[in-house]
């Protein structure tokens, strides 16, 4: 055969799995694992204490302190700052060993509202510190965890959180197979418009969603440059100190910032670059955030364009996430090779913009950023600053708003793990989610008495109980 009569394309060609053929090989792993299985908890040693101490180890020292006394405050606040402790006991516990795209730390209280770039509302997953690749039951009994907790914690009946964990697994399930039923394509534009929630929900709920909308959208980078900034006789915005939570950093540290900010600026996408070139940095502090996070780095800049218009980015420090670090995770090979090149702050926006809808366009990193005078690397991603973000309060929500809210994070969730190849698999393997959702059930039960008991042994142990 003649060169001209090659045909590369067609004899490199293999048809991809069908739908069908994928949903047979998720039903298959049923007779290896069974969806009751799902329900047996971690087994052998743990050291819940060790991992936090361990955690804390690496972390600012004054701010330690605070995270301690964040998470002594209620089980819940426990709960939200131990994905790591989590991570750890999902690698102990049995599940059929699918892997999707995950977000490592899918709670409730990290879901919520932001806006597009195209200025909407959007209700997205918004941690991704932790997203890497795993099992995809990880994220769903960490979400159904924290819906038992979040329900326990404001002394709901106990029915009612059955049927909201229930009901979340069920969604789930049928979103992901209604999700394996489109094209990949389809599946990459779904969205979930935060303003069209209200219209098929009862009073109660969309009382909830409107609320939860009007603060949102009162969160602006400029509401939040106006309240935390002044500006200087030289024109310039400065941040105004907040002792421990918003501190100034020395000057050898903010030259270390000043000397990356171009690294980020070109890990954005162009137009962003294109962008940042009408602005000027004009300040750096450091800011405490979260739960979970505090003690890592985390800086919020300030840039003013040529009048005076501030844009505020935060920068925050990015380890390794608990999925790989302390659940063992198995990584495909190509998400090695870019931790090797971009750092885990290229980790952390790639997984961002896997599982949401839509992204941040400022999204970018930097790496060999020191840490402070001590020295040593760190990675850190780059983010817009209170771009309306909003969420929901689980304690105040009404019953009803509260089912709703457990079922629209599941929603979610099969949303984002519906990007990846194998999510048929798993719609395969889970079925309708009865099942599944039973067995879940039980592990979330158990599981919210072991971080009860590991909550009350942090509070002994930190000499807060």
């Amino acid at each position: 055969m003649s060169t001209s009569d090659a045909r590369p394309i067609a004899d490199a060609w293999a048809p991809l799995p069908s739908l069908r053929e994928q949903l047979a090989e998720g039903h298959a792993i049923r007779e290896r694992v069974s969806r009751e299985s799902l329900a047996e908890g971690p087994v052998g040693d743990r050291d819940p204490i060790g991992i936090l101490d361990a955690q804390d180890a690496t972390r600012v020292p004054e701010l330690v302190p605070i995270r301690t006394a964040r998470m002594a405050e209620s089980p819940f606040a426990f709960y939200r700052g131990t994905a790591a402790i989590m991570a750890a006991d999902l690698a102990r516990s049995t599940g059929p060993d699918i892997s999707v795209g995950s977000c490592g730390d899918a709670h409730v209280a990290n879901f919520g509202l932001y806006a597009s770039p195209q200025r909407t509302l959007v209700f997205d997953l918004n941690d991704f510190d932790e997203a890497a690749w795993a099992p995809w039951e990880w994220d769903v009994k960490r979400l159904v965890t924290s819906i038992v907790i979040a329900g326990q914690s404001t002394s709901r009946d106990d029915k009612v959180v059955r049927e909201a964990s229930l009901s979340a697994v069920r969604t789930y399930a049928r979103s992901l197979a209604g999700g394996a039923e489109r094209s990949p394509l389809k599946r990459y534009f779904d969205r979930f418009d935060a303003t069209a929630a209200g219209r098929s929900i009862d009073d109660e709920t969309r009382a909830a969603v409107d609320a939860a909308i009007k603060d949102a959208e009162k969160r602006t980078g400029a509401r939040a440059a106006k309240k935390l900034t002044s500006l200087g006789g030289d024109g310039r915005l400065s941040f105004i100190e907040q002792p421990p939570t918003m501190t100034h950093v020395d000057a050898v540290i903010e030259q270390r910032v000043f000397d990356v900010i171009d690294d980020y600026v070109l890990s954005a996408n162009v137009d962003i670059r294109m962008l940042m070139q009408s602005y000027g940095v004009s300040d750096l502090a450091r800011r405490v955030v979260g739960v979970g996070s505090v003690g890592t780095r985390c800086y919020l800049i300030a840039f003013q364009d040529g009048d005076g218009n501030a844009l505020l980015l935060q920068g925050k420090e990015a380890g390794a996430s608990v999925l790989i670090e302390h659940g063992g995770a198995e990584q495909p090979p190509q998400v090695h090779r870019y931790i090797d090149r971009h750092g885990n702050g290229g980790r952390v926006v790639a997984m961002q913009r896997v599982l949401q809808a839509v992204s941040d366009p400022f999204l970018g990193h930097v790496r060999g950023l020191p840490a402070d005078l001590a020295g040593g690397e760190r990675a850190f991603y780059v983010r817009q600053f209170h771009d309306k973000k909003g969420g929901f309060d689980t304690d105040t929500l009404e019953d009803s708003a509260f089912r709703w809210y457990a079922e629209a994070c599941a929603a979610t969730l099969a949303r984002a793990h519906g990007q990846s190849p194998g999510s048929a698999v798993v719609a395969g393997y889970i079925g309708g989610g009865r099942v599944a959702g039973e067995a879940i059930l039980e592990w979330a039960y158990r599981y919210a008495d072991i971080s009860r008991a590991d909550w009350q042994l942090f509070r002994e142990r930190r000499g807060v109980a």
